[in-house]
């Protein structure tokens, strides 16, 4: 794991393709607050669920002012895969490089086997980015078993919005 993206900061600059064709750039003001989901990709049963569910909340999380956005370090055609079975809704991206996932703090793991996957991944990470392209909330995990619930996120996150909170951690 390399260093967390601070709270407060910019978030690193980086521009993934995505699934529905039209890539995504982080870094810099954007004019919405972006959800940017880190998952570990297609070998994953635990990760489905997940998006599965952000997916259902998205009419929440796009009223509350943000744009979602998905990556992984698939291959693009992992990445298509799991698009079409599951129908998520938001930005899918992949070939997420691994200079990105350690600029972004996430755990990295390697295969246990090919059968698992061919390439390092990034272990699970969310970012709540404000639209001047800082950090707001990081949330990390090492394995697939710890995130964020997604109703207590969005709720807090839309108290954060309409009042302005700042970075917390930052001390």
């Amino acid at each position: 794991m390399a260093d967390l993206c601070p709270a407060g900061t910019p978030i690193p600059p980086m521009t993934f393709p995505t699934v529905q064709g039209d890539p995504v750039s982080l870094g810099g003001a954007r004019e919405r607050w972006t959800l940017l989901v880190v998952y570990r990709g297609r070998h994953c049963g635990r990760c489905k669920p997940y998006p599965g569910k952000l997916d259902a909340m998205k009419a929440g999380w796009e009223a509350a002012g943000f744009d979602i956005v998905a990556v992984s370090a698939d291959t693009e055609a992992k990445a298509r895969a799991d698009v079409a079975e599951y129908g998520w809704r938001f930005p899918v991206g992949y070939d997420l490089a691994e200079d990105h996932m350690r600029a972004l703090g996430l755990y990295v793991s390697a295969p246990l086997s090919e059968a698992e996957t061919d390439r390092p991944f990034a272990e699970p990470g969310l970012y709540c980015i404000r639209p001047d392209g800082t950090v707001l909330l990081v949330a990390v995990s090492n394995g697939p078993s710890a995130r964020p619930d997604l109703d207590q996120l969005l709720d807090g996150m839309i108290f954060t919005v309409e009042n302005d909170r700042p970075p917390r951690g930052t001390a």
